[in-house]
Order: C-alpha cells, then sequence, then structure tokens
C-alpha cells in the first residue's frame, strides 16, 4: 500500500528532487576525485554512487510500482499507458545501475561508468518531470 506522499504533488516532487540532487552531488564528487587524482577514493565513491540509486533511487521506483502506480490508473484508466511508460523508465534505470556495477566490478572507474552515471541522472530527470506531469495534473 503506497504511502501518503507517494500521493501528494508537493511531497511527491520534494522526494524526486531530494533523490536527483543527491545523486547529482555525489556524481560530481566522483569527477572532483577523479580530477584530483585520488583514484582509489573516487572508486569508493562510485561503490557508494551505486549503493545511493539502489537504496534512493530504485527503492523509490519499487514503492511506485507496488501499489501507487495501480491506483492512480485504477481512478483514471486513461493513465494505463503512462503507467507503463513510466514503469519502463525505472527498468531502464534498474538496467543502467547493473550495467555501471558490472562496468565497475570489471574495468574500475572507467570514462564509459561516468557516462553511465550522467545517463542515470537524465533519466531520471525526465521520468519524474513526467510522472509528476502525468499522474497529477491529469488526476
Amino acid at each position: 500500500m503506497p504511502g501518503p506522499s507517494l500521493r501528494q504533488l508537493h511531497a511527491h516532487h520534494a522526494i524526486h528532487q531530494g533523490g536527483l540532487s543527491g545523486a547529482v552531488a555525489k556524481t560530481e564528487e566522483v569527477e572532483e576525485l577523479l580530477e584530483a587524482k585520488e583514484f582509489e577514493v573516487a572508486h569508493q565513491a562510485a561503490e557508494h554512487l551505486i549503493e545511493y540509486w539502489e537504496t534512493r533511487i530504485i527503492s523509490h521506483a519499487d514503492a511506485e510500482e507496488d501499489g501507487f502506480y495501480q491506483e492512480m490508473a485504477g481512478r483514471n484508466p486513461n493513465l494505463q499507458d503512462a503507467v507503463l511508460g513510466l514503469t519502463r523508465d525505472h527498468e531502464l534505470l534498474r538496467i543502467i545501475v547493473k550495467d555501471v556495477k558490472a562496468l565497475l566490478a570489471e574495468e574500475g572507474l572507467t570514462p564509459e561508468v561516468l557516462h553511465q552515471f550522467h545517463a542515470l541522472l537524465v533519466v531520471n530527470a525526465i521520468h519524474s518531470r513526467d510522472e509528476e506531469r502525468l499522474l497529477f495534473e491529469e488526476a
């Protein structure tokens, strides 16, 4: 059963903004450590960034999929396609995180890993904007 903060636009937006701003700050931290040639610390920060994506962003996505999306589509059947698209966005985030974990473990902190961290930021920002527009403004 989704919590009340998922149902209120202001609170939901705050969750999205908090998650995204934390991910941006942690991504910038990894980049700054690389620039400072603190490679081991940068690698650890990248691992923490992956953990952040899993525990903060992906766990929020899981919560949305665990009832909230169905509740919104139940209220407005026209949202069914939107819910499918938003769920696919979540799956893209999961795929990218899984790929980043594998890349980091196999090849270390490469430019490709950084590109994937930036891809996560872009997908998440678009997803949050669309989710708020589609599920709350249409409701």
